[in-house]
């Protein structure tokens, strides 16, 4: 905490700020945040996928990868390569040949009039039809109805549900940030106005909070954020409003008031520092629970427009096929998204250890 001290202070005020200001443990609480985060190997493992997703979502946005997603390069319902064949036809025919290939041929020239033209059409309409490219019977995951390539598919899927978890999840932390800080410091009618807010949200059910907003709102994925930062800011503005009333009345406060400070100054630049733990851990732990909701909005139908993938578009998809035995897009939707939610799941429960302010005097310890 720095800054001049006005005219009427006097002078050992900067003294009296350091000798009450809070204690800090040497390197900071983020550079003893790493060090925790360091000595856990769950952490580290699940750090590193939870970086590799987002590499994967940066590289799909730029069009390095599952640009042509939406191609159709395989035949409909290819299954995986390294799936068992598909059983052999029951017929004796060859594959590839019709069976009624071996049935003697009709004359139906007495009965269709046209018959007798039908070998020439066909002839001129191959000379001037462009040749389809050869498809692909096999692909690494499979091909869905259309014969779209299904890792590709869970590729694209995969930015556009990490992209609206992140988002989401950061707006809903922005809003209660916001709005706890000023309904903890200010208290008085701000506090009462807010407190009332809070419980209208929160009176109602969130799923159907949601789909309320849904429903008004049209399939779009600016929509889809807006949605879920509108609905889920209340956990994360309980926790900041309960800190802010905890520390407004600390001393180290009183001390910026009296070399000067403002009530932004006190809110954003002297309680704010101690209390971010708290945002930053809500924010990882509604990343998971906003891409959760998306995947359900976008098997709904009111997630993502028809014309984009994501995981919940994917598994509605998949619902049909499975009951013809078109398991691959449900595995790739289903493992993709799993294997997300439990790495930051993991390191969300890491951060909130590593940042916990109660070990911060065994970290200080052990140094």
């Amino acid at each position: 905490m720095s800054g001049a001290v006005p005219p009427g202070v006097p002078e050992n005020a900067q003294a009296v700020v350091a000798d009450i200001a809070p204690p800090v443990v040497e390197g900071g609480l983020l550079r003893l945040a790493v060090r925790r985060l360091r000595h856990d190997r769950v952490a580290m493992v699940s750090l590193a996928v939870v970086i590799a997703y987002l590499a994967l979502m940066l590289a799909s946005w730029s069009g390095l990868i599952a640009r042509d997603w939406s191609r159709e390069v395989a035949v409909s319902y290819a299954p995986p390569s390294w799936a068992a064949e598909p059983a052999a036809p029951a017929s004796g025919a060859a594959p590839g040949v019709p069976a009624e290939a071996g049935r003697p041929v009709l004359d139906i020239r007495e009965v269709d009039p046209l018959a007798p033209g039908y070998a020439e059409w066909a002839r001129r309409a191959a000379e001037i039809g462009s040749a389809e490219p050869a498809r692909a019977t096999h692909l690494p995951l499979g091909a869905d109805k259309w014969g779209r390539d299904v890792l590709a598919k869970a590729i694209k899927g995969t930015e556009i549900s990490l992209f609206v978890g992140l988002s989401a999840a950061l707006f809903a932390t922005l809003i209660g940030t916001a709005l706890g800080a000023c309904a903890g410091f200010l208290g008085g009618w701000v506090d009462d106005a807010l407190e009332w807010f809070y419980s209208v949200f929160t009176s109602i059910p969130g799923i159907l909070l949601i789909l309320a907003f849904a429903a008004v709102l049209r399939p779009g994925i600016a929509n889809i954020i807006v949605i879920l930062g509108l609905t889920g800011w209340t956990g994360i503005y309980r926790l900041v409003r309960a800190e802010y009333l905890r520390h407004r009345a600390r001393d180290y406060v009183r001390a910026a008031e009296a070399i000067g400070a403002g009530r932004a100054a006190r809110m954003f630049l002297h309680i704010l520092p101690n209390v971010a733990h708290v945002s930053l851990v809500q924010l990882s732990q509604h990343v998971v629970g906003f891409i959760k909701a998306e995947v359900i909005l976008s098997f709904l139908g009111f997630g993502v427009p028809l014309d984009r993938v994501s995981w919940g578009t994917m598994l509605a998809e998949a619902q049909s096929e499975l009951v013809t035995g078109q398991w691959w897009q449900l595995l790739a939707a289903t493992l993709s998204m799993a294997v997300l939610v439990t790495a930051f799941s993991l390191l969300t429960d890491a951060l909130r250890d590593a940042l916990d302010p109660r070990l911060r005097g065994v970290d200080r310890g052990r140094a």
